[in-house]
């Protein structure tokens, strides 16, 4: 084999392993990112209904307080409570069921044909004793149940939520539920936008990979040795933006939770105002409001975008490291009343993206630490440039700790390793000093502008 077929050669395997091995990896991770992301969006949702159905349901009790309330236990007020249950319904699939201890049907709306029969024993497809789980929901003081259940106005087996609760006195288990095919729906989109940014990302990188491999093969063909390490120069170069390209999918990951996500929850969070409004003016007799539902829903829009700040705050695209790090430490000392005070001496056009990026994580991970383990009550974050360095100097009041122990424990958290290890491998210093009452973090990176 001729030299310069060798050093092809060993130019271009390299290259093919590192594009596969990135694209291998960034196809993991972004499938390990589908699933939590999907998870998050049906906890924020399951959340939402599992408040909605106890307003159900107060609502149901409410109905007939004047007479299980007035301690009524004829046959005469049982009937008038079922047929007022059998009336109250919300939705196109939404209604109120009555069973007894036994499982015996009371009250079934929408299936008529149920009430009478004893439906102790009887099972979904995934084998859940779907009454006999509600009641036992209900003896529990009240909770969910999740199972299979007809949905009327399509007559398929959807998954539903069920919440349940129990009238001891005569002897009832009153529950509704709410069918969660719109969840699944959701969480099937975002899995299918990130499938999607997936297959693009990977396109891309074989596409960046297919250039690569033409540039080398076109530059050994043409150029002396000289220019062959002037060709390894740019690979490394080609390396450096394919790793960076990490930071950048996060960022597009986050606009696009932000972008879709909360524009799902602001209107369901709409539909919530206007059922609200209906349940607050149904006639004569006021019904109770629902105001804790839409405050539960508004917190759960604050969470998601919460996380897509975590993920990776616009701040620091648009505005900064600075103002990034002020608007964290705003966020944290709202959630946790910590005092925390931000002093950035800092010129920004000296700072490179890797360097913010770096310091930005180490102080948001310093700042978690602080809340969940310090016992703090006074923060104060540093950010300087002088000495052609710059410096970012985190400082707390808390308990303190041994940095050594904590460091060499093999059941540490990977909290210090990953702060540590991300400003060294961008070419800086970490560095942690610990004692009763102070705790001091310092990150540096050289500066290689001039001021």
């Amino acid at each position: 084999m001729k030299p310069k077929a060798k050093i092809l050669l060993l130019a271009v395997t390299p290259l093919l392993l590192a594009v596969i091995a990135i694209g291998a990896l960034l196809t993991v991770e972004m499938r390990r990112l589908d699933q939590q992301q999907a998870q998050v969006l049906e906890d924020v949702l399951l959340s939402a209904k599992r408040e909605e159905l106890r307003s159900y349901v107060a609502l149901a009790l409410t109905s007939i307080d004047h007479l299980y309330g007035a301690g009524r236990d004829d046959e005469a007020a049982k009937e008038q409570a079922k047929a007022i249950l059998s009336s109250m319904n919300f939705g196109d699939d939404g209604y109120f069921y009555v069973y007894d201890s036994t499982g015996l049907s009371l009250v079934h709306p929408r299936q008529p044909e149920l009430i009478g029969q004893n439906l102790w024993d009887r099972r979904d497809t995934d084998g859940t004793y779907m009454i006999r789980e509600l009641i036992a929901r209900a003896h529990e003081g009240g909770g969910y149940q999740r199972y299979l259940w007809p949905k009327p106005s399509t007559g398929l087996i959807e998954r539903k939520l069920g919440y349940s609760v129990e009238l001891p006195r005569w002897g009832w288990m009153l529950g509704t539920g709410i069918y969660l095919d719109d969840v699944d729906a959701a969480a099937g989109r975002l899995r299918g936008n990130l499938l999607a940014s997936v297959r693009q990302t990977l396109l891309g990188l074989a596409a960046v990979a297919l250039i690569a491999v033409l540039t080398v093969f076109a530059g050994g063909m043409a150029l002396n040795l000289s220019e062959q390490r002037q060709a390894d120069r740019k690979l490394k170069a080609l390396a450096h933006r394919i790793v960076s390209s990490q930071e950048e999918e996060r960022a597009r990951v986050s606009r696009e939770l932000h972008d879709h996500i909360c524009q799902l929850l602001v209107s369901i969070k709409y539909q919530f105002e206007l059922v609200g409004h209906r349940l607050t003016h149904p006639g004569d007799r006021p019904v109770m409001a629902i105001d804790r539902e839409l405050n539960a829903l508004s917190q759960a829009i604050g969470e998601v975008r919460r996380i897509s700040h975590d993920l990776r705050p616009a701040m620091l695209d648009d505005l900064g490291l600075p103002a990034a790090l002020q608007h964290i430490a705003d966020e944290i000392a709202e959630r946790s009343g910590l005092q925390i005070a931000v002093s950035p001496h800092v010129q920004e056009e000296r700072l490179s993206e890797l360097q913010a990026v770096s310091l930005f994580r180490v102080a948001q991970e310093a700042l978690r630490n602080v809340e969940r383990h310090a016992d703090a009550k006074h923060v104060d974050i540093q950010l300087d440039d002088a000495d052609d360095r710059l410096e970012l100097r985190i400082t707390d009041d808390g308990c303190g700790f041994d940095v050594q122990t904590v460091e060499s424990s093999k059941d540490r958290g990977i909290g210090l390793t990953n702060m540590r290890e991300r400003v060294e491998r961008n070419g800086g210093s970490f560095q942690l000093l610990s004692q009763p009452g102070r705790t001091e973090l310092i990150a540096s990176f050289p500066l290689a502008g001039p001021a």
